[in-house]
């Protein structure tokens, strides 16, 4: 690991973290916290729905507060970090694109499939056009090997692309995976490279560090691990390692550590922990978001929500797939009952 070096740490706790709080962000603790992350000197704060702009719905869940809201509350208490906005082509379009940056958005990261780079196209070209820096972010990673994921990231690249993520999506890659991603990129991208991980496995912060050694120098972090699944790497934590190791950040460490312990820590619903239920998402390699539908989709059928998602692990199923959630449980429970005795 080089000493020296300097990581830009984007938070994702008013994002990702959406997903713990059932989407339920009040435009009040949206302030609290965002205020509180501009005077520890965070550079960038992702805010949307869990599942990005316009993701409020009954099938990924609705928000408590229109996420337009959060952003424009966000947007007048920071006076240093930067607001940026997740958008999934098919569920945000150009039009939630332009009305975030006229609230004073400084980021966009459009997220695709790992597979699916070229539906991006054109939302990272208007994010470039809004004078917007505009990240690719390359979700489910573990799904595609390091040179099909190069090629993705290039595709990118070559839309404007500002930066590009591997996204652990699943929380299911390994350290030597991730290695092997990062550098694929890096050896083939003239763009910085980043990382988002998941904490299904409990290698959200093991995975981080190597993706830093193999060259990403663009990191995401969430306070107190909110964030879908497991959580994500532990922002907090994240600074207090890179400090130690000598790796620029920028980020007050006492601050962001009284952040997380009185500011964000009351609202969560429950500890982000590693229950049997996130952990099946790694190690069935699925996308962290589909918890909560598994868990209620078990409860309707009476079966066990790690039977759901290893079969949607088998379906390969991606992010926006949320539907066949209901239905594979749905047979599954009719196999059940089919089944001689």
């Amino acid at each position: 690991m080089k000493t020296n070096q300097r990581i830009t740490i984007t938070e994702v706790a008013l994002r990702d973290g959406s997903h713990a709080i059932n989407h339920q962000y009040t435009a009040d603790q949206v302030i609290s916290i965002a205020k509180a992350l501009d005077e520890a000197n965070v550079p960038y704060i992702e805010i949307s729905h869990g599942d990005g702009l316009a993701g409020s719905s009954l099938q990924y869940g609705l928000s408590r507060t229109n996420e337009m809201e959060l952003i424009e509350a966000a947007v007048s208490v920071c006076t240093a970090s930067k607001i940026g906005v997740l958008l999934l082509p098919g569920i945000g379009t150009i039009r939630h694109l332009n009305e975030a940056a006229k609230l004073g958005i400084g980021m966009a990261r459009i997220a695709t499939h790992v597979t699916e780079a070229d539906i991006s196209a054109q939302h990272i070209a208007r994010s470039k056009e809004l004078g917007l820096h505009t990240v690719g972010f390359l979700m489910m990673s573990h799904m595609a090997p390091p040179r099909l994921l190069a090629e993705q990231a290039k595709l990118m690249e070559s839309y404007g692309a500002d930066t590009v993520y591997v996204v652990d999506s699943a929380g299911a890659l390994l350290p030597h995976q991730v290695t092997e991603r990062i550098r694929a990129l890096t050896q083939s991208l003239s763009v910085p490279v980043g990382f988002h991980g998941h904490n299904n496995l409990s290698l959200a912060m093991g995975n981080t560090l190597a993706a830093i050694e193999a060259g990403a120098t663009w990191i995401d972090g969430s306070v107190r691990c909110l964030g879908a699944g497991a959580g994500n790497t532990q922002t907090e934590v994240l600074v207090a390692v890179l400090d130690r190791l000598g790796i620029e950040t920028g980020i007050d460490v006492y601050k962001i550590m009284d952040l997380a312990e009185e500011i964000v820590a009351p609202i969560l619903l429950k500890p982000q922990e590693i229950t049997r239920g996130s952990l099946i998402l790694g190690y069935a390699g699925v996308y962290s978001s589909f918890l909560l539908h598994a868990e209620r989709a078990a409860e309707k059928f009476g079966l066990d929500a790690r039977d759901i998602l290893l079969e949607i692990g088998r379906h390969k199923a991606v992010g926006g797939q949320e539907d066949m959630i209901m239905s594979v449980a749905a047979e599954l429970a009719k196999g059940k009952r089919e089944a001689p005795v």
